[in-house]
């Protein structure tokens, strides 16, 4: 499935320096459908270069990272039970800064 992903508000620097990342992204054995829970893992996995706890913790982005699938925020559409479709576009911002 090809997505487009954007990180933003300082996350691009656990991924190279890189904001927008088009990957292709295969389907869980066994599923039908990609969710946010399975995609977070992927990124974890395949995009952040250093400290995945600035992105995430347990299974989930952590608190302070705002999420947005197709320009709505996640929280409106289930959060990690969100499924994806091709062409999607996720933005990942922190919302966190230093002062």
């Amino acid at each position: 499935m090809q997505l487009t992903l954007e990180f933003g508000g300082g996350l691009e620097l656990l991924c190279d320096s890189v904001k927008i990342h088009n990957v292709d992204v295969d389907l869980p054995a066994e599923e039908k459908m990609l969710t946010m829970k399975h995609l977070l893992a992927w990124v974890r996995s395949n995009l952040i270069k250093e400290r995945p706890e600035m992105f995430m913790k347990g299974d989930t982005v952590r608190p302070g990272v705002l999420v947005l699938v197709n320009d709505c925020d996640w929280e409106l559409s289930g959060q990690l039970d969100t499924t994806l479709e091709n062409k999607d576009v996720v933005v990942f911002i922190s919302t966190l800064h230093g002062g």
